[in-house]
């Protein structure tokens, strides 16, 4: 059963639609760093089912249901297509609809993400300590992994709204996301993917590294393309100028 995600929705309404969607531990603040966007686009920021302002349904979910919540809004809206963005967990559900659901997106952008962790042990002790501890048991180490360490000494006041920000999430929501990435391997469909898809990498990003992340979709979605920044796990925020342009760019009609 799908769920009501909380949204944001800015811009012209008579502009191309993009729809942000961010990682696991996020809410829909992780993009303002992109808020130039609304000046040619009308964007729809959203918070993942158990994040935000979304509810918070019983666990443990697949990406399937995340992908659900998502085409509910966008026909709860009227919105027939829009362009998608997604980073981390975002971009696992963007790459989802774009291989199951591809008459729904005119493109696909897929920032700092994967088709599938090889390992799952991660996931089962971030699971364990949630369970334990809740989210801020989790949360500076997650964030040491979003920032480069010279990012981080220059922004720590970004670093401590980050943090806050994974704490604040509920621990039942991000302990059943943290399930649906643990059983998450979409690598046998990505030939599906029919949709004009740009592959955004950080060059330092510890969760999901260019090699072999970035590059198994890049080889498996046919026509995609890689852009490689100079930045960690949420290079959208490390980069903002740089990745906000690549968006934009492809994401224009």
């Amino acid at each position: 059963m799908t769920v009501e995600l909380h949204y944001v929705d800015e811009g012209p309404r008579d502009a191309p639609v993009l729809v942000l969607a961010g990682s696991l531990g996020s809410t829909l603040e992780m993009w303002r760093p992109q808020a130039s966007l609304t000046e040619t686009f009308r964007v729809i920021r959203i918070d993942h089912r158990g994040h935000g302002g979304s509810p918070v349904p019983p666990g443990p979910y697949r990406m399937p249901d995340l992908a659900a919540d998502s085409l509910a809004l966008l026909d709860s809206l009227g919105l027939d297509r829009v362009a998608w963005c997604g980073l981390s967990l975002g971009g696992m559900v963007g790459m989802y609809l774009g291989s199951e659901a591809p008459e729904r997106l005119t493109s696909l952008t897929l920032c700092c993400t994967t088709a599938h962790f090889p390992d799952p042990q991660p996931w089962i002790d971030r699971i364990a300590s949630v369970r334990e501890g809740g989210t801020g048991a989790v949360a500076a180490g997650t964030v040491a992994r979003w920032f480069t360490p010279e990012y981080s000494e220059r922004n720590p006041d970004v670093v401590a709204e980050a943090v806050g920000m994974v704490t604040a999430t509920d621990d039942a929501g991000y302990l059943a996301c943290c399930q649906a990435i643990e059983a998450w391997d979409h690598r046998d469909r990505l030939p599906a993917v029919a949709v004009p898809t740009l592959v955004i990498g950080g060059s330092a990003d510890p969760s999901t590294p260019v090699e072999p992340h970035s590059r198994t979709l890049v080889d498996g979605i046919p026509g995609a393309r890689l852009a490689v920044v100079d930045g960690a796990h949420l290079a959208t925020i490390e980069r903002a100028g740089e990745t906000t342009a690549l968006i934009a760019e492809h994401a224009a009609p």
